[in-house]
């Protein structure tokens, strides 16, 4: 499923195959998977995708997609690891794949019948996945595990845990137009902050020695406009 979801974005010419920007992407990605290969069955590979409102979104099988202009809104390298750290949960808990077996329940004799006509179940659960990936409506408890997971995931890297809470705490204090996909069909954010505070300070073992001072943040040089001329 998750080959056929890559298939159809490649297909779609979404995927950016060679840009600039892996250049930031890589070096924080590289330190994630060091520290969540151990957890998942599958090799996680990232890809910078092409669109316009800022997400990311892991697909069983461990690919994770990040769109281009997310590494624009984040201000620091810790937002991005955080985001990142927090995709990379979903796939370890499977959270994607339950997720759309959920869903595909209340499909099943439209699938049918399509296969019959034929498509592969896989294909026809890729498209299907690929048109709410943008807006998967996990819930509160799935979400919170997602973040407390990325947190202890970041604190084995070098990039700093609270990464994820400061980008929540921006996302609450801008007055973006629109909302960013990234965080506009998730739970309370207020809630994840302080499920992730409560997480921090249960175990001070692990986070304490991590500032919570944004201020303490590594900051990101993004070239501008490079992304959109390497889209193949």
């Amino acid at each position: 499923m998750g080959q056929e979801v890559f298939n159809e974005l490649k297909a779609k010419g979404e995927i950016i195959e060679s840009s600039p920007l892996y250049d930031q992407l890589r070096p924080i990605s590289d330190e994630i998977v060091r520290a969540a290969q151990p957890q998942y069955e599958h090799p996680f590979k990232f890809y910078l995708v092409h669109e316009q409102q800022p997400n990311a979104f892991a697909t069983p099988g461990g690919n994770v997609y990040v769109v281009d202009s997310l590494l624009y809104f984040v201000k620091n390298k810790e937002q991005l690891a955080g985001t990142l750290c927090h995709e990379v949960s979903h796939t370890i808990h499977h959270d994607t794949m339950e997720l759309m077996e959920k869903r595909q329940k209340l499909k099943e004799r439209e699938v049918g019948a399509a296969i019959l006509l034929g498509p592969t179940k896989a294909h026809l659960l890729a498209i299907a996945l690929i048109g709410h990936l943008h807006s998967l409506g996990y819930s509160r408890d799935v979400e919170e595990r997602a973040d407390l997971t990325g947190s202890d995931i970041c604190a084995q890297t070098s990039y700093n845990p609270w990464g994820l809470v400061w980008l929540l705490h921006d996302f609450q204090n801008s007055d973006l137009p629109q909302v960013p996909q990234l965080l506009s069909d998730h739970p309370n954010d207020q809630n994840r902050i302080n499920s992730l505070e409560r997480h921090f300070r249960k175990n001070p073992t692990v986070f304490a020695k991590f500032n919570s001072d944004p201020k303490s943040a590594t900051a990101m040089t993004v070239p501008k406009d490079s992304a959109e001329v390497f889209v193949h």
